[in-house]
């Protein structure tokens, strides 16, 4: 298949790629959290694209992407009251809502479920992308499954160029992680994916949240209800490690790491830190990726991705991470960290 590359500023950039997607093709296009692909999510069949284009479960369940809150009543059979409360305070932006769906949806597009996944992006070349095409767009990260989600067009290019009809090039994105994804269909909204979207904001205008087990003690049996319940995402094709300190001894951090590298070295392995600014210059390694500054945690989630793919370019085999907790998005950082290593943590 050959990829068109389009400039997400060119005028006939939006027209094309409607085009694609009412032909039942895939785009991938940008959004504020990270690169989407999408494809008609009214159809089974353009959904099922999705799962082959990027090698994903097909349990998997996918986001649909809107334009207008009008566009939730098309596909799904109940709206509450704290629905509509955190659609007008959070939309178009990183908030993803589950809610019972319509038949109209496909099971194709919810992994079997009977729920749907909804969110209207607040990315301009999204939003025109969903209002031109008259399309509803079903949207997951526009990457290999498993691998670290994109956040610039190249790295779509990556992993989607030959198996998808084209690709809108928007830049870097603002946020660099996931949208939030709170589950409304149960006795308590819970929050099933952490994001941009903290749990503080979402109690101020609805009341108590509460975050579901699974993200605390991954279960391999769950049938996920939510994208990255289950399966490992995000993760780099070096063995990624996370050093924390539960006393939040800075200093038993970097000496562990120095001493997890030097040992690799040794052994004749490719190493790589991902540290924060402040403590780069004390890690004995010979590739140190700065994310940040230590209370930087938009800054930290807008570089994670980059960085875990640099270490591909690099062929880097083993990574050590800080651990990075503090701050609104420290819970959403670390989600991804963890999933990125398989759950592989050192205390120290």
């Amino acid at each position: 298949m050959n990829t068109i590359i389009s400039n997400g500023n060119d005028k006939n950039c939006i027209e094309m790629a409607s085009k694609v997607l009412n032909k039942d093709g895939l785009v991938a296009f940008p959004t504020e959290t990270v690169y989407g692909l999408g494809a008609n999510a009214l159809n089974a069949e353009a959904a099922a694209k999705i799962y082959a284009a990027k090698g994903r479960p097909s349990d998997n369940p996918l986001i649909v992407h809107i334009a207008s809150i009008q566009d939730v009543y098309k596909i799904a059979s109940d709206v509450p009251e704290n629905a509509t409360a955190l659609m007008e305070a959070f939309w178009p932006g990183p908030l993803t809502i589950i809610l019972p769906k319509k038949d109209i949806v496909p099971d194709g597009t919810t992994g079997g479920l009977n729920t749907v996944a909804i969110r209207m992006p607040s990315h301009p070349v999204a939003l025109s992308l969903i209002k031109e095409s008259g399309v509803l767009i079903a949207a997951p990260s526009a990457n290999t499954s498993g691998r670290p989600s994109p956040t610039n067009a190249s790295h779509v290019i990556e992993d989607m160029d030959g198996k998808i009809d084209m690709i809108i090039d928007g830049g870097d994105v603002g946020i660099g992680i996931e949208s939030t994804i709170i589950d409304l269909t149960g006795d308590i909204p819970t929050i099933l994916r952490p994001g941009f979207i903290t749990k503080a904001m979402l109690e101020n205008i609805i009341g108590p949240v509460q975050i579901d087990k699974a993200l605390i003690e991954p279960d391999p049996n769950l049938r996920p209800k939510a994208p990255g319940m289950k399966y490992t995402h995000y993760a780099p094709k070096g063995e990624l490690t996370i050093i924390e300190s539960l006393s939040y001894d800075n200093q038993a951090i970097i000496s562990k790491i120095n001493e997890l590298v030097n040992t690799k070295k040794l052994a004749g392995f490719k190493t790589a830190v991902i540290a924060t600014e402040e403590n780069a210059t004390k890690y004995q390694c010979d590739t140190i990726l700065i994310i940040g500054k230590a209370n930087g945690d938009s800054t930290i989630a807008a570089r994670l991705y980059a960085l875990l793919r640099e270490c591909d370019k690099l062929d880097i085999d083993y990574i050590y991470s800080e651990a990075y907790s503090a701050g609104e998005l420290g819970g959403a950082i670390m989600n991804r960290l963890l999933k990125a290593a398989g759950h592989r943590v050192i205390n120290v």
